[in-house]
Formats: C-alpha cells, structure tokens, sequence
C-alpha cells in the first residue's frame, strides 16, 4: 500500500509540474525542493556534516550557501525530468549543450568502448537523456528503486530516446558485453560502497569506499575512460553536457595496486568538479559512511 501511494504522489508531481511552460516548471519543482530543505532536517545535517569535512576553510554560513543552492539545483533538475516527454531531437538544445564532444567522438573511435565517468552533479539525469536525443544511446547503470512501481517508471522515462539500463546487481556482464560491442556506458561514481565492491580512495583529504568497477573493466577491455558531467550555466541559462579528454590509466603491471590507483585518479576527477560546482553536487548523501577497520564512524 505504501508504495502505491508513494508512486502515485511522484505521479501527480511529474504530470503537474510536466503540463507547465519551462519556466513555471522549474519554479515549481525548485519549491518542492525547498520545501524538502525545511522539513527534512537529517539531510540538512548530513548536507551540513559533509560540507564542513570537504570544506574546513569555508564559514560555517558559506557552507550553509552551498546546501541551500544544492535543493535550488535538485529542483531545476526534477523539472526538466518532468518535462523529458517534451524534448525532441529538435528542441534539446534549449536545455542542454554539448561542451567538448570532440572528446567523446575521439574515445569512441577507438571501438573499444566508452565508460563515461560521470557523478550526482548537476543535470546527472539529463547527461544519458540529452546524449541519446541527440542521437548516441548508451547504456546506464542503476540501482534498482525499492519502490517497484517508481522503478518502473523511472525507467521508462531514462529509456525514451533508446537508452538501456544495466542492473547494478549484474553490471560485470552487461559492462563487458557493451565495451566488447564498442558501445557506452555511464556510470554514477560517486556514492559510498562497501568492500569487496568499493575499495578505498582519499576524497576530500577523507577515506571513502569507492566503487572500482570502472577501473577493474577499464584495465580488462582498455575501454577508454571519459569525464562527462552536466552542469549547469547561469550565464546561458541551460544545462552543458561537458566531455574530457579521455583518462590515461596507470599500468605497473600490479593489477590489484592499479585498480586503486586508477580508482583514485577517477575519484580525484570528480573532486576537481565538485569544488568548480560545490553547489550542484548531492551533499546529502552520506558519502563516508563505509570507514577503515577500527575507524569510527563519521555520521
């Protein structure tokens, strides 16, 4: 019963705030977020906790700038989700543009595959839509939501433009199988893990459980490695779709310290990113929950 209603209140919000012109859409949906901000104090604390590891040298009231802008930046996100069945081929680069795409383009080339690099920063949903409406579908590895209804329909809307979801339950073999067909893949890298999966890296200066399965493919297939993330410009007023050069991998020829350096070398991309766009990145989440043996925990 609860996950009826829970699906069929996420329902109500995509159609109305999807029936809206842009503008009201994204004003709507930044309330939501808001709203969220003041009612729910533990992602206030989890925000504030994480903001104040990463950022010592920042005021208490900067750090607090930062939180506030990151539900701005939630909602101006939930609003173009709830707009995808309005965005053609024709009309996307109203919300997004491609910043670097020669990058990708010479990656691809290769026809070994493309791991996209990429975090819960920005447009991180709009990075996979936008990318298969213009014309490259790629594979994307998720979680499956625990709410099967939401799940459902979460991947009907990723999956509009040709899009295909990779279980992250079984994300070897859809990994090997997409960069053997020279295909692409995006992947969120950012979140906590747990060992065996995770392996730890420094983030901030702070050891964090972080998935190494992109290093672990990427040294098997030599797949290349593209950072791409989707970040928001105020100045244009839409979302840009950015692609790196590809990442060179460390090879020592010891596999199991070339993971973690690898590892390492990714997550330090995602950090540079997240300090150019503190206030686009997913503060809430509980990121060093997963701590070194005997180390106490952070939260």
């Amino acid at each position: 019963m609860r996950q009826r209603l829970e699906y069929a209140l996420a329902y109500l919000i995509i159609k109305f705030v999807g029936a809206l012109p842009r503008p009201l859409a994204r004003a709507a949906a930044i309330g939501l977020a808001w709203t969220v901000y003041v009612v729910h104090a533990r992602l206030r604390l989890v925000g504030t906790r994480n903001l104040a590891f990463a950022f010592p040298e920042k005021s208490r009231s900067e750090r607090a700038r930062i939180l506030r802008s990151v539900f701005t930046s939630f909602g101006r996100q939930l609003a173009e989700v709830c707009l995808f069945p309005k965005y053609t081929r024709e009309n996307v680069s109203q919300v997004v543009v491609y910043d670097g795409f020669e990058n990708f383009e010479q990656a691809l080339a290769s026809g070994k595959g493309v791991l996209f690099l990429t975090a819960h920063l920005g447009g991180w949903e709009l990075s996979a839509f936008a990318h298969s409406l213009y014309g490259h579908p790629l594979h994307v590895v998720m979680r499956p939501l625990d709410n099967v209804y939401l799940d459902r329909m979460t991947r009907r809307y990723r999956t509009m433009h040709g899009n295909q979801m990779i279980d992250k339950d079984d994300n070897v073999r859809g990994l090997l199988t997409a960069m053997k067909a020279g295909e692409t893949v995006g992947i969120l890298m950012d979140t906590n893990m747990t060992p065996p999966q995770g392996v730890f890296v420094d983030f901030f200066g702070i050891p964090a459980c972080t998935a190494s399965g992109i290093a672990r493919i990427a040294m098997r297939t030599d797949a290349a490695v593209v950072p791409g993330f989707t970040i928001w410009d105020p100045a244009l007023r839409k979302y840009r779709l950015r692609f790196d050069p590809a990442v060179k991998l460390v090879r020592t020829g010891d596999d199991d310290a070339d993971i973690i350096a690898n590892t390492a070398v990714f997550t330090k991309v995602i950090e540079d990113y997240i300090r150019r766009y503190p206030d686009q990145w997913l503060w809430v989440h509980r990121r060093w929950k997963t701590r070194p043996p005997g180390e106490p925990g952070l939260y």
